[in-house]
């Protein structure tokens, strides 16, 4: 999937693809927004779909991650048919530029493809419009998340 601003949204295939992406969360998340390292990273990542956004020039741009199944299960409130997007992160330069909307749109199409019936994601409260936008509806109370106050939305497929 092509954006309109150069650059390219794909999933992640390969070992260096997956660590564009590690690279891109630890710039966000860790860098400018101080979560811990041990609790960015989980068990999670190695079974989950990665997408990665990268430049034409193969700068890695931004990064999100679907988890499904039985393994995310606590997440999903036990419906096997809603996955999860995480980790979604566009580096500092590439926002404003749709890089965060083609992620989400590529998960979305990752779900699809797996069988899903919706997504599922905990969306931190600065971000709830940017999803709201795209079709998102929070439920359930605020929460924090790494020091972070979060909401739990949900958008049907």
């Amino acid at each position: 999937m092509s954006g309109p601003h150069g650059y390219s949204v794909r999933v992640a295939e390969d070992p260096a693809d997956r660590e564009a992406c590690f690279a891109v969360r630890k710039e966000v998340f860790v860098g400018e927004q101080g979560v811990p390292e041990d609790l960015e990273y989980d068990a999670h990542d190695a079974d989950a779909v990665h997408v990665l956004a990268v430049r034409e020039d193969g700068l890695p741009l931004g990064t999100g991650r679907l988890l499904y199944g039985e393994a995310v299960a606590d997440r999903t409130g036990g419906d096997l048919s809603v996955g999860s997007l995480g980790r979604l992160a566009v580096t500092r330069e590439a926002r404003g530029l749709g890089v965060g909307v083609a992620l989400v749109r590529a998960i979305e199409e990752a779900a699809r493809a797996r069988g899903l019936a919706a997504v599922d994601l905990h969306a931190q409260t600065q971000a709830l419009g940017f999803y709201e936008r795209l079709g998102y509806a929070a439920y359930g109370p605020q929460d924090m998340e790494a020091g972070i106050p979060h909401r739990s939305m949900r958008r049907s497929l």
